[in-house]
C-alpha cells in the first residue's frame, strides 16, 4: 500500500512538471520574437521620452505669469508675517511697555510729592506706560477724576496701538490661504485645459496638478505659524496691558493729595 501511494505521488509530480514545461514553452517562444524585434528596431523608437520635471522650481516657471505673480505674493505674505511677528515679539515685552526703571523713578517722585520729577522720568523713557502717566500728570491740577479720565483715554489709545501692530499678523495669516486657494483654482483650470485637448500631455497635466497642490501647501505653511504666533503674542499683550493699567492706577493713587512743586 505504501509503495502504491509513493508511486502515485511520483507520477503526479512528473505530470505537473511536464505541464509547467509545456506552459512555459509558448511563453518563451512568444518572448523570443519580441526580443528580436526590439533588437532590430530603429534607435529612434527605442529611445524613451524624457519625462517632464515636476520639481518646485519647474512648477513655478511652468505655471505662467499668473502663477509667478501668485508665488511672489505668497513669498511676500510670508516675509511680511515674519517681519510683524519679530517686530511684535521684540516690542511687546514688559521691558518695552512698562520698564522697571520708569516705575522706580515715578515711585520715587511720587513718594517725595514731586510730580515734575515723575513727568521728567516719563519724558526720558518714552513708551506706552510713560505716555499714559504723562497724560495723567498733565491734568494734576484739575482733580483726581479728570486725571482718571485722562489716563483711561490714554490707556485705550495705547492699547489700540499695540493691537494694530498685531492685526497685521492676522492679515497675513488670513491672506495666505486665500492666495493658496487662488493658485489651486489656477492649477485646476490648467489641468482641465490640458484634458480638453483630447490627447492630454501627461507631463503638462502633472505640472498643473502640482501647481494646485504646491500653492495650497504654500498658503497653509504661511498661515499656520502666523495664526499661532498671532494668538500667542495677543494673549501676552493682553496680560501686559492689564498689568500696566493696574500699575498705573497704583502709581497715581497718591495724586489725590499731592501738590505741584515748582522749581
Amino acid at each position: 500500500m505504501k509503495r502504491l501511494v509513493m508511486s502515485m505521488f511520483v507520477f503526479a509530480c512528473l505530470t505537473g512538471g511536464a505541464a509547467l514545461a509545456q506552459d512555459a514553452a509558448p511563453a518563451a517562444a512568444a518572448a523570443a520574437p519580441a526580443a528580436v524585434a526590439a533588437e532590430g528596431a530603429p534607435a529612434e523608437t527605442a529611445t524613451p521620452k524624457k519625462p517632464q520635471s515636476a520639481g518646485f522650481l519647474a512648477v513655478i516657471i511652468g505655471s505662467g505669469w499668473l502663477g509667478v505673480v501668485l508665488w511672489l505674493a505668497l513669498f511676500g505674505c510670508g516675509a511680511a508675517a515674519i517681519y510683524f511677528i519679530v517686530d511684535s515679539w521684540v516690542l511687546i515685552r514688559p521691558q518695552k511697555i512698562m520698564p522697571q526703571t520708569l516705575i522706580d523713578r515715578v515711585k520715587a517722585g511720587m513718594a517725595e510729592g514731586d510730580v515734575i520729577k515723575a513727568i521728567k522720568a516719563c519724558e526720558t523713557e518714552p513708551g506706552p506706560m510713560a505716555n499714559i502717566l504723562s497724560a495723567g500728570f498733565s491734568h494734576v491740577e484739575e482733580g483726581f477724576d479728570v486725571i482718571q479720565e485722562s489716563i483711561g483715554a490714554a490707556a485705550d489709545l495705547e492699547t489700540e496701538r499695540i493691537m494694530q501692530r498685531l492685526t497685521w499678523i492676522s492679515v497675513c495669516a488670513n491672506l495666505a490661504p486665500m492666495l493658496g486657494l487662488l493658485g489651486t483654482v489656477q492649477g485646476m483650470i490648467m489641468a482641465f485645459k490640458t484634458l480638453a485637448t483630447g490627447a492630454p500631455d501627461v507631463g503638462a497635466l502633472a505640472l498643473a496638478i502640482s501647481q494646485a497642490l504646491w500653492t495650497t501647501a504654500g498658503g497653509l505653511t504661511t498661515a499656520i505659524p502666523a495664526i499661532t504666533f498671532y494668538y500667542s503674542i495677543r494673549n501676552n499683550a493682553n496680560r501686559l496691558i492689564l498689568r500696566m493699567q493696574a500699575m498705573t492706577m497704583e502709581l497715581i493713587k497718591d495724586l489725590r493729595n499731592v501738590e505741584v512743586v515748582n522749581d
